[in-house]
């Protein structure tokens, strides 16, 4: 079973929200190849968004080589073999990883718990661990 939350009155498209999810998953391997995703119908009556906002979602992630859309058939999980890094990959990770650390600062989080929450998702990561 999928489970997915997005906010509904985040200033982020819900699509974007439930791409970035749904990427999330695929990348820890909670969503593997050959399962299928909810429907489009499904997955929109469990968040509270139009069918299209799911849909433009699951577009998004078959355009990265995430998921095969038919018709018919829905969305399921390939295989795919992470792309090689790039100096713009990487530029746009770290910016983007500097934007969130700010705003939980900005948004009171203590930094030794920013700096500790890091540190724990970086050894998971090493780790290879999964939740």
């Amino acid at each position: 079973m999928l489970v997915l939350q997005i906010d509904l009155a985040s200033t982020v498209p819900a699509y974007e929200q439930i791409a970035s999810r749904l990427r999330a998953l695929l990348v820890d391997e909670k969503v593997v190849a050959g399962q299928q995703l909810p429907t489009v119908r499904e997955l929109a009556l469990d968040l509270g968004v139009h069918h299209n906002t799911v849909a433009e979602a699951y577009r998004q992630l078959a355009a990265e080589g995430w998921v095969d859309l038919r018709r018919g058939r829905g969305a399921t999980v390939l295989a795919r073999r992470l792309p090689a890094p790039t100096r713009k990959a990487h530029a746009r990770f770290t910016q983007a990883l500097e934007e969130l650390i700010a705003r939980g600062v900005a948004e009171g989080l203590p930094r030794g718990g920013v700096a500790a929450e890091l540190e724990q998702r970086a050894l998971k990561l090493r780790n290879g661990a999964r939740e």
